[in-house]
């Protein structure tokens, strides 16, 4: 039976005198009601002054929160670090991701970690790649009692177009983008966020072609968020390098669309001279080789190859060199940002300034790139 609202008041102001401090969303799990209904219930009586409202918990005049014990059991030598750890516990952190596959399982996985290592809690939402339902699963997520989100949107190109941020904005908890940016001058770009620096990744893997001697390169991209920026590096390694771009301009492809990807390719090396390319990703790669080989194009003899995100490259039949981002470090890195922000509008105390973090992708050596030096 659903209770009034006054006796839910009632109900909460005797939980909480017995137990002398909740959670807010333990507390809402209790009464069965939603998260948004305890707290409004939370900042009404805080108002008469009959309960203490601190940071997603509610506690007893006069008495001592959970959090506040633990804080003041820390000695004043201890880092700012276990502070934050300790006004962590309990706390709920949404996380919305496009999907669970490609590199997204492994960062959702260093998220989750990183917050239970701090006694918190991560509950997940997935958009499906639609962007109308980023806002329908940060709704979901805030009103099951999360305090602050970790986003990586569903924007198809990377960054917001035509108000796509507006939501993220409007929703006035602490958030994280991951793995996504806003342009300067855009609002979201005031944002906190951790992303994989997937130019460079690009750039090392034009720096390993030169190395080994080639110089008319190419590039086969796949369209999505991250082909902006990996076509970024490479063009300005490319710059950088000296090598022939002329005779290999890049390839943007639609995704699936594999007959025009081993066109171009095919044309490239028999038409171009190119002897290496650059294939974002690499389940995309694998599909590739045979189709080449099958036009007469052998890899790495005749095409040295090297394949973007490293998730199954090394499986191939050829093992693929790839360029690896470091996804569970970019989720353990967005998530402590964001226990962070919520520790710090916790205590009250200033908040330090917004952060852009990018990680650096690392390149995984293997077979489809070959050894051997070519005639330059």
């Amino acid at each position: 039976m659903r209770l009034h609202v006054d006796q839910r008041h009632e109900r909460v102001l005797a939980l909480v005198r017995e137990r002398g401090s909740l959670r807010v969303a333990e507390l809402a799990a209790e009464l069965g009601v939603s998260a948004v209904t305890l707290r409004r219930d939370v900042e009404a009586l805080a108002g008469q002054g009959r309960v203490r409202r601190l940071h997603g918990a509610v506690v007893w005049p006069g008495g001592e929160s959970a959090v506040e014990a633990r804080a003041r059991q820390v000695p004043a030598v201890e880092n700012d670090r276990s502070a934050r750890a300790a006004s962590a516990e309990g706390v709920v952190i949404g996380m919305i991701v496009p999907t669970t596959a490609s590199i997204f399982a492994d960062i959702v996985r260093g998220a989750r970690e990183a917050v239970a290592a701090q006694g918190g809690r991560l509950v997940l939402g997935v958009s499906g790649h639609v962007d109308t339902e980023d806002a329908v699963q940060a709704g979901h997520l805030l009103a099951g009692g999360a305090e602050g989100l970790l986003v990586a949107p569903s924007w198809s190109a990377g960054v917001p177009v035509g108000g796509q941020e507006q939501w993220l904005l409007d929703r006035g908890v602490p958030t994280v983008l991951v793995e996504r940016a806003a342009p300067p001058g855009n609002p979201a770009a005031a944002l906190d966020r951790v992303r994989t620096d997937r130019a460079h990744g690009a750039a090392v893997a034009v720096g390993h072609f030169a190395a080994l001697g080639h110089r008319r390169i190419t590039a086969v991209l796949q369209e999505g968020p991250h082909a902006d920026r990996i076509l970024a590096g490479y063009e300005s390694a490319v710059r950088s390098l000296g090598l022939d771009d002329a005779r290999g301009a890049p390839s943007v492809r639609e995704h699936g669309d594999y007959e025009s990807s081993v066109d171009y390719l095919v044309d490239a090396v028999r038409e171009r001279g190119v002897t290496a390319a650059l294939v974002h990703g690499d389940e995309d790669a694998i599909v590739l080789v045979p189709r080449l080989q099958a036009r007469g194009i052998r890899v790495p003899d005749d095409l040295a190859l090297i394949a973007y995100d490293d998730e199954v490259a090394g499986l191939a039949d050829v093992p693929l060199t790839a360029v690896a981002p470091p996804k569970r470090s970019v989720g353990e890195w967005a998530a402590k940002l964001l226990l962070r922000r919520l520790a710090e509008r916790g205590s009250g105390h200033e908040p330090s300034p917004r952060q852009h973090i990018e990680l650096l992708p690392e390149l995984r050596i293997r077979s489809s790139c070959g050894a051997k030096t070519l005639a330059h």
